[in-house]
């Protein structure tokens, strides 16, 4: 049996009050799409209301930092002004909570489960009214959810493309290098911002039950 984790690492433009000083100026900034996703909060709530498990979600803007990265790709040109020891502060307050939450599920579920098949959850300001799946070159178990997740979309009218890929985020690589070995499995969605801020070309609250409907079935085939 497979159990399903959904996360969402750009779900929120927050900004903790102790390091507001930063944006400050650029609060416009901040609330647009280079800071947090709009959407993908939505999205992924029903996701995870759908398969009645908890969600995983970041809490800041990815300009503070950006959890789907490693290293200096963590910090944005706000971020990079901080010193060091503040940076290293972020780390420990927001990276740190989110990984180890992934981590305990990912444990937890595969106790109990034969598999935990993780789905990251993005929208993306950069495309229009289309929706892109990505799974790992050579991983076959989500390849077969995905090309089915694909074609489902498809049967309902969706622009729609399942990528094979070499360069995952490094939260990827960083997470299966922690469970090597174990049935743990990787699929990334992004879904074009202009259904959430547009209702273009479908309305969002039509094409998000469509992906819902079509991964559930997908997913249980």
């Amino acid at each position: 049996m497979t159990s399903y984790l959904f996360s969402c690492e750009h779900a929120t433009c927050a900004v903790p009050e102790a390091f507001r000083e930063l944006f400050k100026g650029s609060e416009d900034i901040v609330q647009s799409t280079e800071g947090w996703e709009p959407g993908v909060l939505n999205l992924s709530q029903g996701f995870a209301m759908k398969f009645r498990t908890p969600l995983v979600h970041g809490d800041v803007t990815r300009l503070l930092i950006d959890l789907e990265q490693d290293g200096d790709e963590r910090w944005s040109r706000f971020s990079l002004q901080a010193p060091e020891t503040t940076r290293a502060k972020i780390a420990d307050r927001h990276e740190k909570p989110f990984r180890t939450a992934l981590m305990q599920r990912i444990r937890e579920d595969l106790r109990r489960h034969d598999t935990v098949l993780h789905v990251f959850l993005h929208t993306d300001s950069r495309t229009h009214g289309n929706v892109v799946i990505s799974t790992a070159k050579g991983a076959a178990k989500p390849d077969e959810i995905a090309s089915a997740w694909r074609d489902g979309l498809r049967m309902r009218g969706v622009d729609v493309v399942h990528h094979k890929v070499d360069d995952l985020p490094p939260i990827y690589g960083f997470l299966r290098s922690e469970f090597e070995g174990e049935a743990y499995h990787q699929l990334r969605i992004a879904v074009s911002q202009t259904f959430f801020l547009e209702g273009k070309p479908i309305r969002w609250d039509t094409i998000k039950k469509q992906l819902l409907e079509t991964f559930a079935t997908a997913a249980a085939a």
